[in-house]
């Protein structure tokens, strides 16, 4: 039987973010992906250039329509773009996900500067979304504006809001080191019991839009297929790394490219 996960998240019509990049990273992984539209998005490796947010209603029609009739292994949920939005996810969780992880991804702002969730919704998100989380996985901008101060530059500065961002009441954190400068990406996972790094090297590229979405993305469903979650993040900041590293053979768009997901499945002459 077939492991499976949910994406609660906005579209990317160029494919590198979003719901098309984390089906992409489910089915990399070998887990059948399922999708729950927030917002639909005009943008491509250059930027945003508009934002359509459906419906809190309809959010949670789609929800629950997967819920009720499809077994779920794991939720991951990223861009919610309003307040009302994010409440409407909360409920939906607590109502379906007693007994499943969750991953919470709290994308603020895309790729190309793009504000995209509202100062409210950002509350919201703090208090009501991020307790519901099994793992909360911010980069280092994100982690700043969940907890209102100046973005980490040191693994120590890392450590501390980190353990802050814990104390909101989410189960553990992946705080996301790539800001930092050096060559290397140190991640951060911190739990109530124990603390680890994964540093991975810093791969020489432009193309890395979506990398936020495929870590999380590739995390829920390592998450879905069973492992514990230190396993489960290494194998996902293995991927990731895997799939940045070769995303210049992709060649896609004219700005910040996507990562290639399928690294491991295609075959490419660039490669």
């Amino acid at each position: 039987m077939i492991a499976t996960a949910l994406s609660i998240a906005g579209s990317d019509p160029s494919g590198g973010a979003g719901i098309q990049a984390d089906l992409k990273a489910f089915s990399a992984c070998g887990v059948y992906g399922m999708t729950a539209l927030t917002a639909l998005t005009a943008q491509n490796t250059l930027g945003v250039t508009a934002i359509e947010v459906l419906s809190p209603a309809f959010v949670r029609a789609q929800i629950d329509a997967v819920f009720d009739d499809v077994r779920v292994n794991a939720v991951k949920v990223g861009m919610i773009a309003n307040a009302q939005i994010a409440r409407t996810v909360v409920a939906a969780l607590g109502q379906h996900t007693t007994t499943i992880p969750v991953v919470v991804d709290p994308v603020m702002v895309a790729k190309g500067g793009a504000r995209l969730l509202e100062d409210e919704a950002v509350r919201v998100v703090r208090e009501a979304l991020v307790p519901r989380a099994t793992v909360l996985t911010p980069n280092l901008p994100e982690a700043a504006a969940l907890l209102g101060c100046t973005t980490a530059t040191t693994r120590d500065e890392m450590v501390t809001q980190a353990t802050q961002l814990l104390e909101l009441g989410c189960q553990a954190v992946l705080l996301k080191g790539g800001h930092l400068e050096g060559p290397t990406c140190p991640d951060l996972l911190l739990t109530a019991n124990d603390l680890v790094w994964y540093v991975t090297p810093r791969i020489a590229t432009e193309n890395t839009h979506g990398t936020g979405c495929t870590l999380s993305a590739s995390l829920a469903a390592e998450l879905a297929k069973g492992r514990l979650l230190p396993q489960a993040v290494q194998a996902a900041t293995d991927y990731v790394s895997g799939a940045v590293a070769h995303a210049d053979s992709l060649q896609i768009g004219n700005g910040h490219g996507p990562t290639h997901h399928f690294h491991q499945l295609w075959r490419s002459s660039n490669d």
